[in-house]
């Protein structure tokens, strides 16, 4: 490794070590939805004492997201309608957003088509997680974990223009571009954010693994391939942007055997990631 790529790569290690934490009401939300005995009023009071997150539940419940007749405006009724894991990924990924949009340092992607790239990334993977029969808890993490996958971009500084431009013109895998450029590539740069905010186990994965198609084992997690199948898609689709070149054919072959997927049913969700990318936009405005 270079002086340089060692050097970018103290500053980008200093860079996540600053990262402010996720707010002490994610933490709580996170806890309380990990247990099973947990009931929606426990999840009513540390939601109420957080008058931003309050407010974005009653905003999500009342959205065009869930299309409801009449409005909601008791919290308990928003929480109970929306359901545990949703409030909790509500809260984790719009805490995110906001933290990284206050420490965003890369000047190489444009936000607003990061974060376009990202939900269609995790509606691509829950609409296909959705076609292999994952139950709707799974499909919700599926969701985040892509919305969350390419969160390893935000510490880069202006050196990940080099970076963008060789993957784009010499048609290479960005994160080995990112290794050559910069000593360190987004899968490692996001565990390090995912560990730092106790992410779970399958989310932390689908940042830190989604680019490692020849690694996939029989007992590799199929959600973190749903989440490389998503990417590809979006890509393919070209919605938003997050500097990945046009991916291989042998790659979504590869991935599409492994989650048993056939090409028709991987191209058979189009219709559906538009209207669901509409839907899901409301993330980004709570």
């Amino acid at each position: 490794m270079s002086s340089h790529t060692e050097r970018q790569r103290r500053e980008i290690e200093r860079f996540i070590e600053k990262m402010p934490s996720l707010s002490t009401t994610v933490g709580k939300v996170m806890e309380i939805c990990s247990r099973t005995d947990a009931s929606p009023n426990e999840l009513n009071k540390v939601v109420s004492l957080d008058p931003v997150l309050a407010g974005q539940v009653l905003k999500l419940i009342n959205s065009a997201y869930y299309s409801l007749v009449n409005k909601v405006t008791s919290l308990t009724r928003a929480i109970t309608m929306l359901g545990m894991n949703t409030v909790k990924n509500m809260a984790l990924s719009t805490a995110i957003i906001r933290t990284v949009g206050s420490a965003k340092k890369s000047r190489a992607l444009p936000t607003t088509k990061f974060w376009a790239h990202s939900i269609g990334v995790g509606v691509s993977a829950k609409l296909l997680g959705e076609v292999i029969g994952l139950p709707v808890m799974e499909r919700e993490e599926l969701f985040i974990g892509g919305l969350l996958h390419d969160l390893g971009k935000v510490p880069f500084g202006d050196d990940y223009i080099e970076a963008l431009n060789i993957a784009k013109f010499e048609q290479l895998p960005l994160h080995e571009v990112e290794l050559d450029v910069m000593g360190i590539n987004h899968q490692e740069t996001g565990l390090m954010i995912a560990e730092k905010w106790k992410l779970n186990e399958v989310i932390t994965a689908c940042i830190a693994t989604h680019h490692d198609t020849a690694k996939l084992k029989s007992d590799s997690n199929p959600k973190v391939a749903l989440i490389a199948l998503g990417n590809m898609y979006i890509n393919i689709f070209d919605h938003g942007y997050a500097g990945d070149p046009f991916p291989k054919e042998e790659d979504i072959e590869i991935l599409l055997r492994y989650v048993n997927l056939t090409p028709d049913e991987y191209c058979g969700i189009g219709e559906r990631v538009i209207e669901e990318i509409h839907k899901a936009e409301v993330f980004l405005k709570l």
